[in-house]
């Protein structure tokens, strides 16, 4: 007995009062959006294909100078430069990424599972939510950037605040849209888990979770960029490897194309990343009938 089958016995037993239900499925709407979602995805790319073309038309008339915007073919040319080559200054692309992506999944999976595990424990438990709940919103209040000194005394220059950083960028979206996620389950669906026998560790296992999960993918895919902009600020301060560093370093000797580099190369993790969440979510939602793609 789950989330998806109190739901359909609710539904079931409210329509055998009052009006028949309409011939046509109710979930037909949100199929048809599916299907044009699942058909179509090739639409995507066509607003950032046709954004890069008018950008490399308007360098190459000389409407944006290089000293301000670097045109699309200089920046793929430093990408492949930048492959190819190790450079003295930055190293490799690919290990500048190795690097940033080992610190954001690290403290992006820490921040998550943190996150979840007490929003379930103050969203379920009014005696936790009073101890614990002011505490973490006083705490999203303070700016990333002002933790660093500290972290950098408490932890010195390595790896470890980086990662902290990154989880704390991680952390609070996902705590809150999680612990909403818990309090906006249907009173009726615990209702109906009561009534059906249900233990209270089943009812939480089974209803409480699986309702509160559609805002809590939505708290994971928020999560993601806001771990991505922390990581951005861990590595400027006291780096020496890490897409940060290279950013930090481009933007010291003015080399406009590196530092488009580094911010393209974030965009492609932040986007990869919410296309896994999108497909997550396209799997553990298939049971909502206005799911929509």
């Amino acid at each position: 007995m789950s989330v998806e089958s109190l739901a359909s016995d609710a539904a079931a037993g409210e329509s055998t009062v009052g009006t028949p239900r309409s011939p046509a499925p109710r979930g037909a709407p949100s199929r048809r959006r599916r299907r044009l979602s699942l058909d179509h995805w090739w639409l995507r790319l066509a607003s950032p294909i046709v954004a890069v073309g008018i950008w490399q038309l308007l360098s190459a008339t000389g409407v944006l100078p290089p000293s301000k915007l670097v045109s699309p073919v200089s920046i793929a040319h430093t990408i492949y430069t930048l492959v190819t080559t190790d450079s003295p200054t930055y190293g490799t692309l690919q290990a500048s990424l190795l690097v940033s992506a080992e610190r954001l999944g690290i403290g992006f999976a820490l921040g998550t599972v943190i996150a979840i595990l007490l929003a379930v424990v103050t969203g379920l438990s009014p005696i936790a939510e009073l101890a614990l709940d002011p505490i973490v919103h006083a705490l999203r209040s303070i700016p990333l950037l002002g933790l660093i000194p500290l972290f950098i005394v408490w932890f010195g220059i390595g790896d470890l605040p980086k990662i902290l950083i990154v989880l704390l960028g991680a952390f609070f979206p996902m705590y809150v849209n999680t612990f909403a996620g818990i309090r906006s389950v249907d009173p009726k669906l615990r209702e109906l888990g009561h009534v059906l026998g249900l233990s209270r560790r089943e009812l939480v296992s089974q209803v409480v979770l699986p309702g509160a999960l559609p805002q809590a993918l939505t708290g994971l895919r928020l999560g993601l960029i806001a771990s991505l902009l922390a990581l951005v600020v861990g590595e400027q301060i006291n780096a020496n490897a890490g897409l940060g560093f290279m950013l930090t370093t481009a933007q010291n000797f003015l080399q406009n194309n590196i530092i488009m580099v580094a911010l393209i190369v974030y965009a492609i993790l932040g986007l990869l990343g919410d296309t896994l969440i999108r497909l997550l979510e396209r799997k553990v939602l298939a049971w909502r009938s206005d799911f929509v793609q």
